[in-house]
């Protein structure tokens, strides 16, 4: 009797022990599912909050919205400005107007962009300018007087645009490229170049020209190749009234690639150093 009451006893100890050891580990098994869920949705919260942010938050990786114009931009943003010198070679977004200049730039560089027109405000208050280079363009006009106020300006360069007719030209340009363009001569006034009297290097090559203007004396080197001049006078180059003239400071003429035949004419060349490049039979 007294064993059976042992076992009794023992096995209602055993049978408690096992009952709080399994409800401390619900306990704790459920205790740690609570914090990983709490942890889960803490980082979910986080998450979603961090989209929203990134939404709300405008780009700045790319500098303008696709569509714009490089004019809605600073200058010194879409191109390098040093000291006195502005460089914008192949703007990207399309530059197709004359950007604004910084106060006291002497050297513009403006190549290879879409600009279509010069017009007279574009240099307005920009006097100091000495170069300024717009080769590889697309510039089929330039208003009256958009280069007058630019009484420093020494070279000049409109290459390998659509000109049909220049403008009136500072007259302390030494040098004077419009290469490229589609000019004729009903397109350059008679006097054009007649006040440049600091002129020295005059390029017209690859154009519509009918016949040669006025040339300066000043000028040294002169390109008019590759255009439709069929003639030329005595007085082109030299002086039919006064056959001592001698035209010292030309030195370089070029003139092929037009269909002139200069042998024909050899009483225009008497005064130059040196005969042009060109046609001769």
């Amino acid at each position: 009797m007294g064993t059976r009451l042992r076992m009794l006893i023992s096995a209602v100890i055993l049978a408690s022990w096992v009952l709080s050891a399994s409800g401390a580990h619900y306990h704790n098994h459920r205790h740690h599912r609570l914090e990983d869920v709490a942890l889960t949705e803490g980082i979910d919260i986080r998450a979603q909050r961090n989209k929203r942010a990134a939404a709300d938050t405008p780009d700045d990786s790319s500098p303008m919205a696709p569509g714009g114009d490089a004019s809605d931009l600073p200058t010194c943003l879409l191109c390098v400005c040093l000291t006195g010198s502005v460089y914008c070679e192949e703007v990207d977004p399309d530059m197709t107007s004359v950007p604004a200049l910084p106060k006291e730039t002497n050297y513009l560089y403006a190549r290879y962009n879409k600009i279509k027109k010069i017009t007279a405000k574009d240099f307005g208050d920009i006097v100091t300018l000495k170069r300024i280079d717009f080769t590889g363009n697309i510039i089929s006009e330039i208003e009256d007087g958009a280069f007058a106020k630019l009484t420093m300006l020494e070279e000049l360069s409109l290459g390998e645009n659509q000109l049909v007719k220049l403008p009136m030209l500072p007259t302390k340009l030494i040098s004077f490229n419009a290469n490229h363009n589609k000019l004729k001569t009903k397109g350059v006034k008679a006097n054009a170049f007649k006040k440049l009297n600091k002129l020295i290097h005059l390029y017209l090559a690859h154009n519509e020209l009918e016949a040669v203007p006025l040339i300066p004396e000043t000028v040294r080197t002169l390109h008019l190749q590759n255009n439709n001049i069929s003639s030329v006078t005595v007085d082109t180059f030299c002086k039919s009234n006064d056959t001592y003239y001698i035209r010292p400071n030309m030195n370089e003429i070029r003139m092929d690639g037009n269909p002139v035949i200069l042998s024909q004419y050899p009483n225009s060349f008497i005064c130059l150093q040196s005969l042009p490049i060109g046609r001769y039979q």
